[in-house]
């Protein structure tokens, strides 16, 4: 069967192709134009932060064990029978309130005891006084022997000591009479007791009966390594750090959970010798407790104020590289808007920045943001970054520039 060729679809289909074949080749050459023949493009944007000097408090932290500040086991200075505990468990306590009270009846007689022997002595003092009185007038008449006053002499002095060793005795069975009753040296809280009642024990007996501790202020014992305690004096008399004000360092406290202890500290002492176990040295600070958040014993992290350093550079830690040798750079933006490599230096991390001792200066702007767009050698649009530098403890915080 024989079917009629029609033109009339075979021209517009032709045409179709033809279109499409010539706008193709129109797009190609525009795009492998020369340079000189393109149109102009926008340089990409980048965000920056403009660097700026600033006094940057240096800040360390540390792991510390707290400590009470005054603390006193609670043992017997005589042995005996306890008849009653005077105080309740966990409370506060005045310094000389008592605690606990002993069975005084044998201390009681010995105190009477003591008491008549004193009685006794005083009155043989009183009987060889006068015999030494007489017998001495006497030998002025020679009416007796030198012999005989010398001997009344002698008991005299025998009768003296006699009631010096009685009121020694006297004096050590009134001490021991009050030790009977077991009072706070300190003043503060009181913790549990280890005895009851009717419990027998003995004098400066090794297990404590109990335990006072003043818990305002607190201290709060902190390891250093000595080397790092090296350096921070070497920063100090270099000059690279500054003290503080007042000459003493001050310190916040992190508690377990994360929190920040809402009292500032203060670093009052550092051991005097290293560990040879551990080669750390240990720091103690003083932290005021007026609501007995915290307690003896307790684990937290110590950040220390170190000393302030002056004019100091930050530099936001995501706009730093390094290579696989450990060389730091970062991008900034130079003249005309050119992208350039910057290699540095930098010290210690700081909040969400590095510290950096040379390779930029103040004013220069560092790309933190859209690097990937941008090439060094390339021409870009510097935007302030909302990127803000969390430093702890600033003194002059860093601030992004247009």
């Amino acid at each position: 069967m024989h079917i009629p060729f029609k033109k009339t679809h075979v021209f517009p289909l032709a045409l179709t192709v033809l279109c499409a074949a010539l706008a193709g080749c129109g797009n190609s050459a525009a795009d492998n134009a020369p340079p000189s023949q393109q149109a102009a493009r926008a340089p990409a944007e980048v965000g920056v932060v403009t660097l700026q000097e600033q006094d940057q408090v240096i800040s360390t932290e540390l792991p510390g064990r707290t400590a009470a500040y005054l603390s006193a086991e609670i043992r017997p200075q005589v042995g005996g029978i306890i008849k009653a505990r005077l105080f309740q468990e966990g409370t506060q306590v005045k310094a000389g309130q008592p605690l606990y009270q002993l069975d005084p009846a044998t201390y009681q007689a010995a105190y009477g005891s003591a008491q008549a022997s004193l009685v006794k002595a005083r009155a043989t003092l009183a009987s060889a006084k006068t015999t030494a009185e007489r017998n001495a007038a006497l030998l002025k008449i020679d009416a007796i022997s030198k012999q005989t006053s010398d001997d009344s002499q002698a008991a005299l002095a025998e009768a003296q000591a006699d009631v010096g060793t009685a009121q020694a005795a006297l004096e050590t069975a009134r001490i021991n009479l009050s030790y009977t009753r077991i009072t706070a040296p300190i003043a503060g809280r009181v913790d549990t007791s280890t005895v009851t009642p009717g419990a027998l024990v003995e004098a400066n007996q090794t297990t404590a009966l109990t335990t006072v501790q003043q818990t305002d202020p607190m201290y709060v014992d902190i390891p250093q390594s000595s080397a790092a305690l090296l350096r921070l004096k070497q920063e100090l008399a270099a000059g690279k750090l500054a003290h503080s004000a007042d000459g003493q360092a001050k310190l916040h406290i992190v508690l377990e959970d994360g929190s920040t202890y809402a009292h500032e500290g203060k670093l009052q002492v550092s051991g005097a010798t290293v560990s040879t176990t551990s080669g750390a040295v240990t720091l103690r600070a003083v932290v005021p407790n007026p609501d007995g958040l915290l307690m003896p014993g307790m684990y937290v992290r110590a950040v220390i104020d170190e000393g302030v350093a002056p004019k100091t550079l930050l530099v936001p830690q995501q706009a730093l590289t390094r290579t696989s040798s450990g060389d730091a750079s970062v991008l900034v933006v130079g003249a005309g808007g050119k992208v350039e490599k910057r290699s540095v230096t930098v010290d210690r991390a700081i909040g969400n920045a590095w510290q950096v001792t040379s390779g930029l200066a103040a004013g220069q702007q560092v790309i933190v943001e859209g690097s990937l767009k941008a090439n060094v050698g390339d021409v870009v649009k510097p935007v302030a970054s909302t990127l803000m530098i969390s430093a702890t403890k600033k003194v002059a915080a860093a601030t992004t520039q247009e």
